[in-house]
């Protein structure tokens, strides 16, 4: 495809380029499709680059991307239609069009009211350093081991973790999302001194929230392997769990480097996740949580 202005830019911090940024995602587009067919996609556009203002786009009311399909209005009525990347081509094109973050939901546009994964973002408040955040990830895994759950890890590119645990498309997305905040709760209630289960800066100074916001209805979580807008031009990047001890930030992998990273490996550490759809009735039991209470709520 033709790139235009690829001298220009992208981040003043690292030097990188629009070019270095359609080379990335040329690069990684058969790891990153799987991660983005068949469900809604929103994407952070940044015309002028990282440390200027950007916007978020959900819906096709804006300037058309070539190849970016626009799904059935009726999935999400009252909006204007949602997008999905299908084809290596749609994700450079978005590129090209001053994309720089790519966000998915949680759900399939096939099955867009029953979710397919919970995500748990661990947000460190002022004061927690990158150590607290990798010990409070692998204490939230614990849990999800002792609930049944298998979860799958990946960097966020910025400040956080992301943990990510396959479900079965059985339950809507109120119950899916309540589940995750009794989750976190118990966290936070067990463990004050590390979690916070409230959002915002001064409830989680020197503790971690554990954003289960991520899994309400159109919410998105930045897909693996999307660069993140910000100094660095880091990478979300899927891992193994055995190499969270030895990680140094959540943005330990860039632009520049990550491709390095994916030609040493020696194996794709979420290759089991796409063959993994947990039911959740047996954790919601564990854990005392009534699937029937959001609904009544409701």
């Amino acid at each position: 495809m033709r790139v235009t202005h690829g001298e220009r830019i992208v981040d003043a911090a690292s030097g990188l380029t629009k070019l270095d940024l359609l080379r990335w995602y040329d690069a990684v587009a058969a790891r990153m499709l799987p991660h983005l067919k068949g469900r809604p996609v929103a994407f952070l556009r940044a015309p002028q680059g990282v440390g200027h203002a950007g916007f978020f786009q959900k819906h096709a009311e804006r300037t058309s991307i070539p190849g970016v399909t626009e799904l059935d209005p009726a999935l999400w009525p009252g909006h204007e239609p949602l997008l999905e990347i299908r084809t290596p081509e749609a994700l450079l094109a978005a590129a090209q069009m001053n994309v720089i973050e790519f966000h998915t939901w949680n759900t399939r546009a096939a099955a867009i009211a029953t979710p397919d994964r919970m995500v748990f973002d661990l947000d460190p408040g002022e004061g927690v350093d990158f150590g607290a955040v990798r010990d409070g990830t692998l204490l939230v895994r614990t849990l999800l081991d002792e609930l049944g759950l298998a979860a799958w890890l990946k960097t966020s590119g910025g400040k956080g973790l992301h943990v990510v645990v396959p479900i079965a498309e059985r339950l809507g997305v109120d119950v899916v999302k309540a589940f995750a905040r009794a989750i976190v709760a118990h966290l936070a209630q067990e463990l004050p001194e590390r979690f916070v289960l409230k959002s915002g800066p001064s409830n989680r100074v020197g503790r971690i929230f554990v954003d289960y916001l991520r899994n309400g209805e159109g919410a998105t979580t930045v897909c693996a392997f999307s660069a993140r807008a910000r100094p660095g031009l880091g990478v979300s990047m899927p891992l193994h769990w055995d190499e969270l001890p030895a990680l140094r930030s959540a943005a330990q992998w860039t632009v520049a480097d990550a491709a390095a990273r994916l030609a040493a490996a020696t194996a794709d550490p979420w290759a089991d996740y796409w063959r993994k759809r947990q039911p959740l009735a047996a954790a919601m039991k564990r854990l005392g949580f009534d699937p029937a209470a959001p609904l009544r709520r409701a």
